[in-house]
């Protein structure tokens, strides 16, 4: 088996993994049986609701590899986004009308995307550091010593091993995890654990798929992953708020395998080892200062993320905390004022 089924034609398995998500609607039955309820009616509607079938991103893109370099303005000072390895790109260009990439355009930047593209067996060795060297490096020679990197959340972590070691202008990350022993300890053990009876089997199969990541993630808070489905049974939730909860979900459950290798160093190098704050990381053969400041950064604080806890973003250059989520704060109503329109600032002010 060289790669992992696509999902992207199969809503109906959704959210991933659906039998755990199951299971958590089950134990929440036993203490309140009418939000269980609601939950599955929600869950009918989410599966069901309509999809665009609208290709993405519906620019241009050349090869790097696996990854592609999509441009969507050549001209202006360049800006290159990047996006995390575990959730899609497209949360950097949700919508014509909820887009950080578009935005960008229109405050008149040359504005570039790097998607990572679907690995496959043969990828299995592409760790966190292949990543960068394989990938971002050369998409960065490509596009000049003036480019401005911007990173949302593993991306982020990943520009700023690229940016220590590559001539670029600046770096922004937004909630991007730096500090990994910021995270709670119950949750580290918890992930350690999942990995450990995982591990061998994944190594075989040369990737490790979302589910394994989901099922860390929900166990942070099981009983708000229910919640959030049984308010979509409410008859009367507007279209377009049950139009939003869609496109975000599927955003969520949407990500590819993570090649075995960077699995393994997003859970022995950063959770375990939490090599970055520690100065044990090294790209393209130097080692990354834990608080790596040759160029200009800043970084944008989720103050109610529980992907990244706000003591895990850097805290060196300048920072900023938004009062939204891991998502929110990059597609919510407020992004545009909280985050896009920051950063455009910040950005041209280091052009």
């Amino acid at each position: 088996m060289d790669h992992l089924a696509s999902n992207d034609d199969a809503p109906q398995h959704r959210p991933r993994p659906l039998p755990l998500f199951l299971q958590m609607v089950a134990e929440v039955a036993r203490s309140d049986p009418a939000t269980a309820a609601a939950a599955l009616d929600g869950l009918q509607r989410y599966q069901q609701a309509p999809r665009s079938a609208q290709r993405w991103p519906d620019v241009p893109g050349e090869a790097i590899g696996r990854a592609r370099l999509h441009c969507y303005r050549s001209d202006g000072p360049p800006v290159l986004l990047i996006p995390s390895l575990i959730n899609p790109p497209r949360v950097l260009d949700m919508a014509a009308d909820n887009s950080l990439a578009r935005a960008l355009v229109d405050a008149g930047f040359g504005v570039h995307l790097l998607t990572w593209g679907t690995p496959c067996r043969a990828d299995a060795g592409d760790g966190l550091n292949e990543h960068v060297e394989r990938y971002l490096l050369p998409a960065i020679e490509r596009l000049g010593g003036s480019v401005q990197l911007v990173g949302h959340c593993l991306g982020g972590t990943l520009a700023l091993g690229a940016g220590a070691v590559a001539p670029v202008a600046s770096v922004a990350t937004i909630a991007a995890p730096w500090d990994f022993d910021a995270y709670p300890g119950t949750m580290r053990v918890r992930l350690a654990r999942l990995w450990q009876h995982n591990r061998h089997a994944l190594e075989r199969v040369g990737l490790v798929p979302l589910e394994l990541l989901q099922t860390a993630f929900w166990a942070l808070d099981p009983d708000r992953t229910v919640e959030k489905f049984a308010r979509l049974a409410d008859p009367q939730l507007d279209p377009a708020m049950l139009a939003t909860f869609v496109a975000l979900e599927d955003w969520a459950n949407g990500g590819d395998p993570l090649p075995y290798a960077a699995g393994a160093g997003l859970f022995d190098d950063l959770f375990g080892a939490n090599a970055p704050a520690n100065g044990d990381w090294r790209v393209a053969g130097k080692r990354i200062d834990p608080r790596p400041d040759d160029v200009p950064s800043l970084h944008f604080a989720s103050t109610s993320d529980r992907i990244v806890p706000l003591a895990a973003v850097p805290d060196w250059g300048e920072r900023r905390d938004v009062a939204s989520g891991h998502i929110g704060m990059v597609v919510g109503r407020a992004a545009p004022e909280t985050l896009w329109q920051p950063l455009i600032a910040w950005l041209g002010a280091h052009a």
